[in-house]
């Protein structure tokens, strides 16, 4: 899989944020979709099955955290790696990294206006090492 084809799902609620974040890892060349709610994301990730997600944890309708919970329940989508999007303090990262996220990656991070790279290459990271285990695990199938 190379970026030129990997599929992405930004779940994000801020429109600005959304429409920038899609801008930035489709000029890195991904082929971006997204959501703006909670069941809109598990709507569109059931339908799509992305590559990866980059959820925000606060969502409308259904929360981050349980967005990413009914994901990783989902046999259809429990493989998907889940970079966590947020503008919380890192010392919630722990608990999301035990519960399936796969990455955290912190909104004060990101400087989209300036320099998008360093959200392109968190994306390729995770992406990258869930090939990896893919390749390593035979008996798991992607569904």
């Amino acid at each position: 899989m190379t970026v030129s084809n990997s599929k992405v799902l930004v779940v994000e609620d801020s429109k600005f944020l959304r429409m920038a974040t899609e801008r930035a890892l489709s000029n890195a060349g991904y082929l971006v979709s997204t959501a703006a709610d909670g069941e809109e994301a598990l709507r569109v990730a059931k339908d799509k099955l992305p590559d990866i997600i980059l959820l925000d944890m606060m969502l409308p309708k259904i929360s981050g955290p349980n967005v990413l919970k009914a994901l990783k329940e989902n046999p259809a989508t429990m493989h998907i790696p889940v970079i966590v999007f947020t503008s919380l303090s890192q010392k919630n990262e722990e608990k999301l990294l035990s519960e399936g996220a796969a990455a955290y990656f912190e909104k004060s991070a990101l400087a989209l206006d300036q320099n998008s790279t360093r959200l392109a290459d968190t994306v390729e990271t995770v992406l990258a090492k869930a090939m990896e285990r893919r390749a390593s695990s035979p008996g798991q199938t992607s569904v």
